[in-house]
């Protein structure tokens, strides 16, 4: 079956890469490293994704791409293969996964189950990197285009680093989940075996009515 080529924006975040290759594009995006930094995304993405343009802030590499793909039949081969996690196929659904990802590479939901599956079969270190992909791609984008963030993945990015020790990004995963949903009853145990406390987000300060000045009275008419 022919590819067909997709556009996707994907959003690569310095928090996911500190440390390794790809997080030096971060350190210095000036227009004279502009080749190379494009080179760089390309060697990470592979070389069925095309980078169209790509946006550099200090935090975040906004980047439109297309993508030779099968859509359609990665996603249903993606579901399948949670089908099988869920009932404890591991094996197959392992295999499966990593199908989904050959024709669609650029799959949010083949990544997420992959990287979840790979989580509770404990290797870790593909589970992380593969969680990571699901990340960059998003399952939405909103208004701004900026892609959504997802409490559950950055809830299980949080306790595999925690598993492997790397506890300085378990914390950056699970307080963001903790900005976007205080309520997480598991995010919050996590951050508290961590010693964290999260602050509660701020709310907007409610008007104070009895400080509102009233409305001047209606001028007398001149006769």
């Amino acid at each position: 079956m022919r590819r067909i080529r997709h556009r996707r924006q994907i959003s690569i975040r310095r928090d996911d890469h500190i440390g390794d290759l790809l997080g030096a594009i971060f350190l210095d995006f000036s227009p004279a490293r502009q080749d190379s930094i494009i080179d760089r995304l390309s060697e990470y993405l592979g070389p069925r994704v095309r980078i169209i343009k790509a946006e550099m802030s200090p935090e975040c590499a906004d980047v439109e791409v297309e993508v030779q793909a099968l859509v359609e039949e990665g996603a249903r081969l993606a579901a399948a293969a949670n089908d099988l996690r869920i009932k404890g196929a591991r094996r197959n659904a392992l295999a499966m996964f990593r199908q989904a990802l050959e024709l669609d590479p650029l799959s949010r939901t083949a990544a997420l189950g992959l990287g979840t599956l790979l989580a509770d079969m404990e290797q870790y270190d593909e589970a992380i990197q593969t969680l990571k992909r699901a990340r960059e791609t998003g399952a939405s984008a909103g208004t701004s285009g900026a892609v959504a963030e997802d409490v559950e993945l950055l809830l299980t990015l949080g306790r595999v680093c925690m598993r492997t020790e790397r506890t300085a990004s378990a914390i950056t995963y699970l307080e963001r989940a903790f900005e976007i949903d205080s309520g997480n009853f598991a995010v919050r145990r996590l951050l508290a075996e961590l010693g964290r406390k999260p602050r509660p987000p701020m709310r907007a300060p409610a008007k104070d009515q009895t400080s509102s000045a009233a409305p001047a009275p209606p001028a007398n008419k001149q006769h």
